[in-house]
């Protein structure tokens, strides 16, 4: 378990992470999401040790990083895969992590199994794909057996074969009672994964709820339906009070979860429907409502940008110009 209470963190004028206060249990997938800059990767690192709270306190199993002896066997983490001695082949940077923890030599040789790096063992990181470090990275936090594992984007730079692969490691981890703390931009990826979110704009705690409730509370519930006797289901839903919006392509749209309410409303009056589907917004829908106001960076597009090269490369030209 990972407890934070309080936490804050500040760069100067920077506040990076405020007064953050949540719990990351066991035997579930908690994502950790937040727009760049949301200070995801801050809190990360406190709860490492690699960086100390301004304010606030976090504590693995009731602990600080630095009271436990063996942290690996406590808590593994993947935040930077690259952070690897380059010269060094696979197997001897997991040995010499092994050897500093109290790990024995032998488990490097199954968590090389199990990350599908065992080809490669002896060569030298350097030569390794931005996925093939990240599985070793991957395989360095799971090195000493943890009960508690956290990952920031453990899928950047896996093909779909490894993406799926990481996902069912996790999901296997967390049906193991293993508190699993995972970071991710790829929202599609986390709404197949995560069981919990937490949300953070600009550092501030924005949700700490299940999955289910994070898209049920921050998206638009509807019911889409086709019926090539529309005003006879309009008249129909109109006397039972419900709204309708008629849209594009014919369709018509009732705000809610009303679906079985319609259908038997339909089969009562013989009404025939071609659809009548429940609708939900998409994780990535339900997040970007939420945090658009805790965005810091937006990107807009740009006139100049689809402009004719020749008037571009005249204006670049002429600034050249007169920088000169």
């Amino acid at each position: 378990m990972i407890e934070l209470e309080g936490l804050t963190k500040r760069y100067g004028e920077k506040l990076a992470v405020d007064d953050l206060t949540f719990t990351v249990r066991p035997g579930v997938i908690t994502g950790f999401l937040g727009p760049n800059g949301a200070g995801k990767s801050t809190t990360m690192r406190m709860v490492l040790g690699l960086d100390h709270p301004t304010a606030g306190d976090v504590r693995i199993d009731g602990m600080h990083y630095d009271q436990l002896k063996d942290p690996l066997t406590r808590i593994g983490a993947l935040l930077d895969a690259g952070a690897v001695h380059g010269g060094r082949s696979a197997f001897n940077h997991l040995l010499c992590l092994a050897q500093s923890n109290g790990i024995p030599a032998p488990r490097v040789h199954e968590v090389l199994d199990t990350v599908g790096l065992t080809a490669v063992a002896h060569k030298k990181a350097k030569g390794f794909s931005l996925g093939m470090g990240q599985r070793l990275g991957i395989a360095a936090a799971l090195l000493g057996d943890p009960d508690i594992l956290m990952f920031d984007e453990p899928a950047n730079g896996l093909d779909p074969e490894g993406i799926h692969w990481i996902r069912t490691l996790m999901k296997s981890l967390a049906a193991q009672g293993r508190t699993v703390f995972v970071s991710s931009h790829v929202m599609s990826e986390m709404a197949l994964t995560a069981d919990h979110l937490v949300v953070i704009g600009q550092g501030r705690l924005l949700a700490d709820t299940s999955m289910a409730d994070f898209i049920r509370q921050n998206s638009r519930t509807y019911v889409r339906i086709r019926t090539p006797q529309r005003e006879r289901l309009l008249d129909v839903l109109h006397e039972d009070g419900i709204t309708v919006v008629e849209c594009g392509s014919g369709a018509l749209e009732v705000e809610g979860e009303k679906a079985e309410l319609i259908g038997e409303l339909a089969a009562g009056h013989q009404i025939v429907l071609h659809e009548l589907s429940p609708r939900q917004a998409s994780l990535e829908e339900a997040f970007m409502r939420l945090t658009a106001p805790a965005v810091e960076y937006h990107a807009h597009s740009d006139a100049a940008v689809g402009r004719p090269r020749q008037a571009a490369r005249a204006g670049w030209g002429a600034d050249r110009g007169k920088a000169g």
